[in-house]
C-alpha cells in the first residue's frame, strides 16, 4: 500500500490494542481479518516525538487504530450516520489516507489513565474541552494533547482519542487490500 508504514513492535515501543480486529469495538464484532496498524510515512517522525515525550513522562502510547481500509469506513458509517463516523463519499476521512491515529496513554505497565471515556465513545463525553468527567480525566485529556501537538499531530475536537496530520486532504486515500477486511464485511 503506497506511501505507509508498518507500525510494529520491534520498531516502535508502544502497546497495542487493535479494536477493531477483535469483537472489543463499537460494532461488536471484527471488521480487520488481522490485526494491523499502518500510517503514512509523513506520520512517523510524528508518532516517534510522540513516543519519546511519553518516555520522558514515564508513559507509553497504546494504539487502537491507524490507516483504515475505506470499505470499513463506509461500514462504519452505514452503521453509524450522523458526526461521529466521516462520511467516505464526502468526508476528510483521515485514517483512509493513512494520516490518522486513535491511541491512548498508560502508564509503563500498560494501565490506561483514566481519559474519562472508553475509546469510541459516540457522546459529547468523548469532546476535548468536555466538562463532565473527572478533573483527573480533564488533566490527563490536556496532558495527552499537548504530547500529540506538540510532536506534530492536529487533533480532533470531538474525540480525545484521534489525532492526524495537518491539512489530511492533501493525502490520497489508500487504496488497501482486500485481505485486510473481515470476510464479513465483503
Amino acid at each position: 500500500m503506497q506511501n505507509l508504514i508498518e507500525i510494529s513492535a520491534e520498531k516502535f515501543d508502544v502497546i497495542f490494542d487493535l479494536r477493531y480486529a477483535s469483537k472489543n469495538n463499537v460494532c461488536g464484532h471484527k471488521l480487520y481479518s488481522r490485526p494491523f496498524a499502518y500510517l503514512h510515512e509523513a506520520a512517523i517522525e510524528p508518532l516517534q516525538k510522540a513516543i519519546k515525550s511519553a518516555k520522558n513522562l514515564g508513559l507509553k502510547l497504546k494504539i487502537f487504530d491507524t490507516f483504515r481500509p475505506i470499505e470499513v469506513q463506509k461500514y462504519m458509517f452505514d452503521k453509524f450516520p450522523g458526526d461521529f463516523v466521516s462520511n467516505p463519499e464526502d468526508g476528510t476521512i483521515p485514517h483512509c489516507r493513512g494520516v490518522a491515529i486513535d491511541l491512548t496513554l498508560t502508564d509503563l505497565s500498560g494501565n490506561e489513565l483514566d481519559m474519562g471515556t472508553d475509546f469510541d465513545e459516540f457522546s459529547d463525553l468523548a469532546f476535548h474541552n468536555c466538562e463532565k468527567i473527572s478533573v483527573e480525566a480533564q488533566r490527563n485529556r490536556l496532558l495527552f494533547l499537548g504530547l500529540m501537538t506538540s510532536a506534530g499531530f492536529d487533533f480532533y475536537s470531538k474525540e480525545w482519542w484521534h489525532y492526524q496530520l495537518f491539512k489530511p486532504r492533501e493525502y490520497q486515500v489508500v487504496k488497501s487490500s482486500p485481505e485486510l477486511i473481515h470476510d464479513s464485511l465483503r
